[in-house]
C-alpha cells in the first residue's frame, strides 16, 4: 500500500505511525502514576497523530498535515517541558529534527525558531545561565546542520529529477519528461487548447547508421537538436521521443502558426549540413490540441499527420484540420 504513495506521504505516515506506540506507553504509565496533566498531554499527542494519520491516508494531502504535525509536536514538547521541567528537555532534540523531515527547510527552521524562543522563556528561571546557554547553542547548531542538510538534499533531488528527464545523448527532454508535460497540461486545462504538437522524424535515418555507423548517427542527432534549439522559442518544449523521432510542444499557437513553424524547421534542416555529402531531411506532423482532448488522442492525430508526410515522399509537413480553420 505504501509503495503507491508519494515520498512525502510515506515519511509523514511513518512518523505519525511510529510516534503513537512511542508516546502511548508514557501516557499510560503517567495515568497509572496519577500524573494527570502530563498523561493528558501525551494522550492528546497520540490522538492528534492518529487523526492526522487517518486524514493523510484518506485524502493524501500532506502539506497542511505536515504543518499540523510539526506544530502539534512542538506544542506538546513545550507543554511537557513547562509542566515537568528540565528533566525532559531532551525531547526538544528529536522534535526539532523531525520538523526537517516533514516540512521544507525554511518552514521547519521558522517553527523551530519560535519553539526555541518559547523554550528559552520556559527554562530561563529554572536553569543556570551556563547550562541554558549550552542547551540553546546545541539546539541552534542542530537546526543549522539540519537546515543545510535539508537544503542540499532538496537541491540534489531537483538535479536528479532534471537529469532523469533529459536524453543522455542530445540533452533534449526524454520520454518521461514528455509524459510529465502532457500530464501537467491535462491537469491545468486553461488555455492549453492554444497549443500544438509537432512530431518530427528524420527521413531514412537508418541509412545513416548503416552506411556511416552509429557514432556518426549519434552526432547527427546531436547536431539536429542543436539546430532545433536555435530556432525554437523559450516557451516551446522539445523532447526526444525515441530513436530519430522528436516532439515539440509549441504553446500559444494555432494550426496556422504551428504549420509556419513546422515549415521553418523543415526548411532549416534541409538547408543545413548535418552530415557532409549526405542530405538530412525531416518529416513533420502537426496537430492542435482540441478542447477536453487527452494527450493520447492528441498524439495519435499528430502521428497520423507524420505518417501522411512520410507517404507523400518525406521532407514534408502535414497539419491536422488546417483546411477547416
Amino acid at each position: 500500500m505504501l509503495s503507491k504513495r508519494s515520498k512525502e506521504e510515506v515519511v509523514l505516515l511513518m512518523l505519525c505511525g511510529l510516534s503513537i506506540p512511542s508516546i502511548l506507553p508514557f501516557g499510560i504509565i503517567r495515568l497509572l502514576q496519577h500524573h494527570w496533566i502530563l498523561a493528558a498531554v501525551d494522550l492528546m499527542i497520540v490522538f492528534g497523530m492518529l487523526c492526522i494519520t487517518l486524514f493523510v491516508w484518506h485524502t493524501r494531502r500532506v502539506r497542511a498535515a505536515g504543518i499540523a504535525v510539526t506544530v502539534f509536536y512542538s506544542v506538546g514538547m513545550l507543554a511537557a517541558i513547562y509542566i515537568k521541567g528540565v528533566s525532559i528537555v531532551y525531547w526538544a532534540y528529536p522534535t526539532m529534527i523531525a520538523a526537517f523531515f516533514i516540512l521544507k527547510a525554511k518552514e521547519a527552521l521558522a517553527i523551530n525558531s519560535i519553539s526555541l524562543l518559547c523554550l528559552l522563556w520556559i527554562l530561563q528561571p529554572a536553569m543556570p545561565l551556563f547550562n541554558l546557554s549550552s542547551l540553546v547553542v546545541t539546539l541552534m547548531l542542530i537546526n543549522l546542520f539540519s537546515y543545510i542538510f535539508s537544503e542540499r538534499t532538496d537541491l540534489q533531488h531537483v538535479e536528479l529529477n532534471q537529469q532523469a528527464e533529459k536524453d543522455f545523448l542530445t540533452g533534449a527532454g526524454n520520454r518521461r519528461a514528455f509524459d510529465r508535460q502532457i500530464h501537467a497540461m491535462n491537469t491545468h486545462e486553461t488555455g492549453m487548447h492554444d497549443t500544438c504538437l509537432l512530431i518530427l522524424d528524420l527521413d531514412h535515418f537508418k541509412n545513416v547508421n548503416d552506411q556511416f555507423g552509429h557514432m556518426v548517427g549519434d552526432q547527427v542527432l546531436i547536431n539536429f537538436c542543436s539546430l532545433m534549439r536555435m530556432r525554437l522559442r523559450s516557451g516551446d518544449h522539445f523532447f526526444r521521443y525515441g530513436g530519430e523521432e522528436f516532439v515539440v510542444v509549441a504553446t500559444g499557437v494555432d494550426s496556422v502558426a504551428a504549420a509556419r513553424l513546422a515549415e521553418e524547421l523543415r526548411s532549416l534542416v534541409e538547408k543545413s549540413v548535418l552530415l557532409r555529402d549526405f542530405p538530412i531531411t525531416v518529416s513533420i506532423g502537426v496537430a492542435r490540441r482540441r478542447q477536453d482532448e487527452d494527450g493520447e488522442s492528441w498524439f495519435r492525430r499528430a502521428d497520423a499527420m507524420l505518417y501522411e508526410a512520410k507517404l507523400s515522399g518525406r521532407n514534408a509537413v502535414r497539419v491536422d484540420g488546417l483546411d477547416s480553420e
